[in-house]
């Protein structure tokens, strides 16, 4: 599975916001967007903005927000246009229900890309089976649950003694006694933390 595998705080930079991809670090004094929060390269005052480049930073926007590859971004987009109404908020809608995504708004993964890992390394499970692929769409009604082995159970324990003010989203539920949270709703656009003009990413891709 092909995957982003270079320096990660450089993608913040270069989108001019916080995408949280480096976990508790984003909150701290180490964040690099803190301390240098200009555009990577070389003379980077020099480039001029255009239409296309407002419309291509959005679409790089979401793709490293929620850690996918182009040909996934192009895999949801055409999901997005099947379905009835907007179809830049049905994209956004369709990326926030992916299953690494979801454990990080339920604060067992302090990333996604952690979340893919224990996805990935079997720790976590969706209605009580085994999940394996972080792409799984969740569904109102679903139940993501830990393993139960002592292995998974201390690192997502570990992950909610560090996100103590972190709380989960408005549409999930979550009990740190059984380490169990349930989609209660699927999410709206106000429920969506990232700053997107979806309508941009929309005349992106349909050209």
């Amino acid at each position: 599975m092909a995957r982003y595998t270079d320096a990660v705080c450089r993608l913040c930079r270069r989108e001019g916001m916080k995408l949280f991809l480096k976990g508790e670090r984003c909150f701290t004094r180490k964040c690099a967007f803190e301390r240098r929060p200009s555009i990577p390269g070389v003379h980077p005052w020099k480039r001029q903005k255009t239409e296309y480049g407002r419309r291509l930073r959005e679409k790089q926007k979401v793709k490293r927000y929620y850690g996918i590859l182009d040909k996934q971004f192009k895999k949801y987009f055409r999901q997005a246009e099947r379905l009835r109404g907007d179809t830049g908020l049905n994209l956004l809608l369709l990326l926030e229900r992916r299953l690494d995504n979801v454990l990080r708004r339920l604060g067992l993964a302090v990333s996604v890309a952690q979340a893919r890992q224990f996805i990935l390394h079997r720790h976590i499970l969706l209605n009580n089976r085994l999940a394996t692929r972080p792409s799984i769409l969740v569904k109102k009604g679903d139940t993501i649950s830990v393993a139960e082995k002592e292995k998974s159970q201390n690192l997502i324990k570990q992950n909610l003694n560090a996100n103590t003010d972190l709380e989960p989203a408005t549409w999930l539920s979550f009990s740190e006694d059984t380490l169990e949270g349930v989609v209660l709703e699927l999410p709206i656009r106000e429920e969506i933390p990232i700053q997107i003009e979806e309508q941009l990413i929309v005349e992106f891709a349909s050209k």
